[in-house]
């Protein structure tokens, strides 16, 4: 007869397991981004094709180049990285130059992920992270943008895409083609707004025929594939709602002051990155609080630095630097919003 183990394996509660876990998870991520993707090589043709294959090799890359660095086995098999290559890619102008992409994944993986130790252990964002470098490193060429649905998008570049590092967008080689450089003076729906008081119509935002980042344009498909996620409880749906509540909140007061010079609540939802960020960038499960209270405190503050920084900030964008804020204030938020302890008579 077999002995019984006299060893007895003690664990802290919850004692439920999900049934999803990260990998799963991640790799859902990438399913809901890529109806996302492809609209906006629909949108914008080649070279977004090209710029979304060329960050996303660069994140791979850079993933497995660091982990043999630091002596670690490969993490590509968790979807991280692809998500990071997507999302950064994403996140950029469709002409940005391929180099200036190749710069950007080795900056998010190396600085938003590396450098802290890997998947789980990044303080921000990884994508945003490589967005913030290059928008410093090259900040004309991160706010050049290009029109929806220009003619021959499919058969030719956009001005500077094919460029040579450090060079002008016509040192592209002569039997490349590309669309003539004056063909192209688009201008996002926030710097419309912002600096000739502009405004962009409320179903061009939602269907995405508006100029901007090459994710960023399509309101209504991005909640969609935001949504799906949230189905399948891969996301904590408050921290979205939250940040769109932000925005309301801050936005309204001054439309209701002014509505002449600020925007109304929709318009600051729909237009910019709002909706990427609040729904694929603001619920990373690393940088983002895990108290009830905590993630709310953690959407309003991100909806509501996102309003401060498009209206009163230099730029006509806030989205990126509200959430890495966010994420800097995530272990504050959660230490001043831990729950009561059970039996205690206050916070702990």
């Amino acid at each position: 007869m077999t002995e019984p183990d006299p060893h007895i394996e003690l664990r802290t509660s919850p004692h439920l397991h999900a049934a999803e876990d990260v990998v799963q998870i991640m790799r859902n991520v990438v399913y809901a981004l890529v109806p996302i993707t492809a609209f906006a090589v629909w949108q914008f043709g080649i070279s977004v094709l090209a710029l979304t294959a060329t960050v996303l090799a660069a994140c791979l890359a850079s993933e497995r180049l660091f982990n043999r660095m630091a002596g670690q086995p490969s993490s590509l098999g968790d979807w991280s990285a692809a998500i990071t290559g997507l999302l950064l890619a994403l996140t950029l102008p469709p002409g940005f130059p391929l180099w200036m992409g190749v710069v950007a994944g080795v900056a998010a993986i190396g600085l938003g992920k590396a450098l802290f130790g890997g998947l789980g252990m990044n303080v921000f964002n990884p994508a945003l992270v490589g967005r913030a470098f290059v928008q410093a490193a090259f900040p004309v060429a991160i706010t050049t943008w290009t029109p929806a649905f220009f003619t021959d998008r499919f058969t030719q570049f956009v001005p500077s895409t094919l460029a040579a590092p450090f060079m002008r967008p016509d040192s592209v080689p002569g039997w490349i083609q590309q669309v003539r450089v004056d063909a192209f003076s688009g201008a996002t729906p926030l710097a419309l707004h912002k600096f000739e008081q502009v405004r962009t119509g409320t179903w061009d935002l939602l269907t995405g025929a508006t100029a901007g980042s090459a994710g960023e344009t399509s309101a209504l498909l991005i909640l969609a594939c935001g949504l799906y996620l949230a189905f399948r409880r891969m996301l904590d749906v408050r921290i979205p709602l939250a940040v769109l509540a932000g925005v309301v909140i801050t936005a309204g007061p001054l439309y209701l002051l002014d509505p002449v010079r600020y925007p109304d609540p929709l318009f600051m939802i729909l237009s910019g990155g709002l909706m990427l960020g609040a729904w694929f960038m603001a619920t990373d499960m690393v940088g983002s609080p895990v108290t009830p209270l905590g993630v709310l405190v953690y959407g309003l503050l991100i909806g509501s630095l996102t309003v401060i920084i498009r209206l009163f900030g230099g730029l006509s964008e806030g989205v990126m630097y509200a959430i890495l804020l966010g994420n800097a204030a995530t272990p504050l938020i959660e230490q001043v919003t831990q729950p009561r302890v059970f039996g205690r008579g206050g916070a702990r």
